[in-house]
């Protein structure tokens, strides 16, 4: 592959289509320490069982091209290089990929939907899409998992100069379900790139979204949303590499978390390389913490390496539901399990407001009802 790797930062330190250059992880490694390694049904270490099944169904824009194309397509694998054994794995055992293309200056009218069901979880089955815009170009693409399955992915999104692109990632996977996805925009100049990730089903999530900057202009905004019950490893893994001048990114994640052994991780890298003068950014994350016995670990990181930033920032918070807020309107006629709605409603709704399809929108809020219906009577 002839992709140009910038020279490693100390917060990823690797990048290779090679599956021989990852180690087995052991889960003393930075990068998997929070992971459960044993609940990857063998993704992480070649020993997963090969024949899962995995349909991709496509409801395309449009405007839009759709294509089922082979691993010799030259436009996989232009944007992204693995930087994890699972993701080389999935890189080096894909059969074929999802190519989605929006031309020059086009604005699709309606989203392109991409379904992914899984039909079995006892074998690995592993994926790869490529969305390519065009200059000046303008979309909507929607991610939806479902089912039961044991996945590796990587996702690439080729933004052009002046383009403009929205996706929205739905992991809701029966119980059970194993999904580690590695999900890269590269921005050409004055490109916009907006995600949503939303983790609410499955075993064991783990999403890394990750931007690159071709071009100055370039901006960035990640959101995500999830909603983590009992047993559930929910974890996502962030990266910005700010390599050229004058671009932004935002990054917002929200989580609740309830029942024992509920598990949220996240992880938010930001690197400010030296020549990429005028950078701004700001990282958040917060997490409501619903009942006992849940853990969260959140682990924002800035690596600078310039003094000439417009502006770098990052906070993080995890807790219980405020007291004084819960009396506040229980004092006012309103059941404790009401109460609880109401602050979680707030607490992810303004994340949840922000998506953009009406449909998806819809579907997690429902979502969420449905956790709090299960949590409802917990103090």
């Amino acid at each position: 592959m002839g992709l140009d790797v910038k020279p490693l930062s100390t917060l990823h330190e690797k990048a290779s289509y090679d599956l021989g250059d990852f180690e087995v992880p052991t889960g003393r490694e930075e990068e998997w320490r929070f992971t459960p390694l044993r609940r990857l049904h063998g993704l992480h270490n070649g020993t997963a069982q090969d024949g899962g099944k995995v349909i991709v169904d496509v409801e395309a824009a449009p405007e839009a091209t759709v294509e089922t194309v082979g691993r010799d397509d030259a436009r996989i694998g232009k944007a992204y290089v693995p930087a994890d054994r699972v993701s080389a794995q999935a890189w080096n055992s894909f059969t074929h990929a999802t190519v989605v293309t929006v031309p020059k200056e086009a604005v699709a009218s309606a989203p392109t939907v991409l379904r992914v069901r899984g039909e079995d979880a006892s074998a690995a089955a592993y994926g790869h899409t490529t969305v390519i815009l065009e200059p000046f170009a303008e979309a909507t693409v929607v991610l939806a998992h479902r089912g039961s399955a044991t996945y590796a992915d990587n996702v690439e999104f080729v933004v052009g100069d002046g383009a403009r692109l929205s996706v929205i990632s739905l992991q809701d996977w029966d119980d059970g379900s194993v999904h580690v996805s590695q999900q890269h925009a590269r921005l050409g100049r004055d490109a916009r790139f907006v995600s949503h990730n939303i983790s609410l089903g499955g075993d064991l999530v783990r999403i890394s979204p990750s931007v690159a900057y071709e071009g100055p202009g370039g901006d960035a905004e990640l959101y995500g949303v999830y909603f983590t019950d009992g047993g559930q490893h929910l974890e996502h893994r962030l990266l910005v590499d700010h390599s050229v001048p004058h671009c932004r990114s935002r990054v917002d994640y929200r989580g609740a978390l309830q029942d024992a052994d509920a598990h949220a991780v996240w992880i938010g890298d930001v690197i400010i390389r030296a020549e990429a003068e005028g950078t701004d950014t700001y990282e958040l994350n917060r997490n409501l913490v619903l009942t006992d016995g849940t853990r969260v670990d959140s682990v924002p990181n800035l690596e600078i390496l310039t003094g000439e930033v417009a502006g770098a920032g990052h906070a993080s918070a995890s807790g219980r539901l405020d007291d004084e807020h819960l009396f506040y309107l229980q004092a006012r006629g309103i059941t404790f399990d009401e109460a609880r709605r109401m602050v979680v409603r707030g607490f992810l709704g303004q994340l949840v407001d922000r998506i953009e399809v009406d449909e998806v929108r819809d579907k997690v809020r429902q979502a969420i009802e449905e956790e709090l219906d299960q949590g409802a009577g917990d103090r």
